[in-house]
């Protein structure tokens, strides 16, 4: 039976679940009815756009969390207190781990094409706001943009490697060695307040 959702925004996290389990192609309006125990009615009521607009208002969602809990704290927060607090949000976003980077996951499969530009933006924010928090901490333009970079693609590998192992503690391990690569000088990185 059909259950009543008071508003669109009530179905989004569900949505995002359903793409995280199944990929986008994978995701068919019946899973997603089957998830959501919303009728293909209200679905189309919420997104007239289908399958496409549910990914994309998805995708906006883990945007805005990510610019809310991660890029603008790392822009105008004290570095040395956002980075180690980059790295606390990232483990709790992915559940030390076990929640796979959607939009990762969207970049990897055919649908890349579809949703390029959301991918991009997203990967190129986060890289942007870490490479600037990395200056703020003394890095040269240089060398902030090399660790930005791969710290981004060291978190995701991460990711991976924590999923196909089922090893969480992998996950925080490499999340540690990764925060290395933010302290300067070998000072030792701080804990977020």
């Amino acid at each position: 039976m059909a259950r009543l959702v008071a508003e669109r925004s009530d179905v989004i996290p569900v949505l995002a679940e359903v793409f995280r389990r199944y990929g986008y192609d994978g995701a068919s309006v019946a899973r997603i009815t089957e998830h959501t125990k919303l009728g293909k009615g209200s679905l189309y009521h919420f997104f007239p756009g289908g399958k496409e607009e549910m990914a994309t208002a998805v995708l906006a969602d883990v945007h805005g969390w990510f610019e809310n809990n991660i890029f603008i704290p790392l822009e105008e927060e004290n570095p040395e207190i956002a980075l180690p607090g980059m790295f606390a949000a990232v483990e709790d976003y992915f559940d030390s781990g076990r929640r796979i980077c959607l939009v990762g996951a969207f970049a990897l499969e055919e649908t890349r094409d579809r949703f390029a530009s959301e991918v991009k933006t997203y990967f190129a924010r986060w890289i942007e706001a870490l490479r600037r928090a990395l200056e703020g901490v003394g890095f040269d333009a240089e060398e902030a943009d090399r660790r930005a970079n791969g710290i981004i693609a060291g978190i995701q590998g991460a990711i991976i490697l924590a999923r196909a192992l089922d090893d969480t503690e992998s996950f925080s391990g490499s999340l540690g060695q990764l925060k290395g690569m933010t302290v300067r000088d070998g000072a030792s990185p701080q804990e977020p307040a």
